[in-house]
């Protein structure tokens, strides 16, 4: 009886221990240049700089047709290798803009993104946070040092100011993807508001920080992991990860480098 009662006793617990972290998983996939994916805990869907069909993505086409199910795509500022196929996912799957107020204006306007789905429950602007998805998500917007506009056939169009976000994620990490940007000094009162688990951090160079600038980024916000973006789409986009791994051990930094490939998905446990 007792053996039984045992047995029971520890197969509920391991039943415990697999829901809890079966619900604080967070899955997090690359599909080259700045374009990831979200799934956070609940299940919710969140993209970024959803350029999914870069030449980086040997399998571009077929993720982008996979996509079916979307709740917030979030645009760091306007340039086309960023915007990406916004415009079809949020079509398709009826997903909310997630961005500064004048890009989320602009990009109504001059990419056809849909207006009933580009809302002030869901545009922001530098300094400000939004809760979202029930409280499952908030989102803050930092600043970033680079260039934002709009093209399409009849010109270039105002895309505001360019940024980054913080996206916060209940039972699971904090996530600064900092879109396309130099290093800057204010980089270090991020974690001064929020512990910083994830940096998603351009490396490329030419138009973003490189390799050894954006190390001196990792050493002010001090996440526990970084994953190298915006490198090796075009042969213009010099930095390596290797050359990135190398400045981070120069500068004894203590957090983990998760380089990924196109299509690949890693998951975050929280415990």
């Amino acid at each position: 009886m007792r053996s039984l009662v045992r047995f029971l006793a520890g197969s509920l617990f391991l039943f415990w221990s697999f829901t809890s972290w079966a619900g604080s998983d967070t899955a997090i996939t690359w599909y080259g240049h700045a374009a990831f994916k979200i799934v956070t805990p609940e299940g919710h869907v969140l993209l970024i700089d959803p350029w999914i069909t870069n030449p980086a993505n040997p399998k571009g086409k077929e993720d982008l047709a996979s996509i079916d199910k979307a709740d917030l795509i979030l645009v760091t500022h306007g340039h086309f290798d960023h915007v990406g196929d916004s415009v079809a996912i949020a079509r398709r799957t009826g997903a909310k803009l997630v961005s500064t107020y004048d890009l989320g204006r602009s990009l109504i306007r001059n990419a056809g993104f849909p207006k009933d789905q580009a809302g002030f429950d869901t545009q922001g602007n530098f300094g400000g946070e939004i809760t979202l998805l029930n409280g499952e998500v908030k989102v803050a917007f930092i600043p970033a040092v680079h260039s934002s506009d709009v093209s399409n056939d009849e010109g270039v169009h105002s895309g505001g100011n360019p940024g980054g976000f913080l996206i916060s994620i209940k039972n699971g990490p904090a996530i600064y993807h900092t879109g396309d940007t130099d290093l800057f000094g204010d980089m270090a009162l991020v974690p001064h508001f929020h512990k910083v688990d994830i940096m998603m951090t351009c490396i490329g160079d030419h138009f973003t920080m490189g390799p050894i600038r954006a190390a001196e980024a990792v050493g002010l916000v001090k996440p526990s992991m970084v994953i190298p973006m915006h490198f090796g789409t075009f042969p213009i986009l010099s930095g390596t990860p290797e050359t990135f791994g190398q400045a981070l051990k120069k500068n004894h930094s203590s957090a983990t480098l998760k380089v990924l490939h196109p299509g690949e998905t890693f998951h975050w446990l929280t415990p």
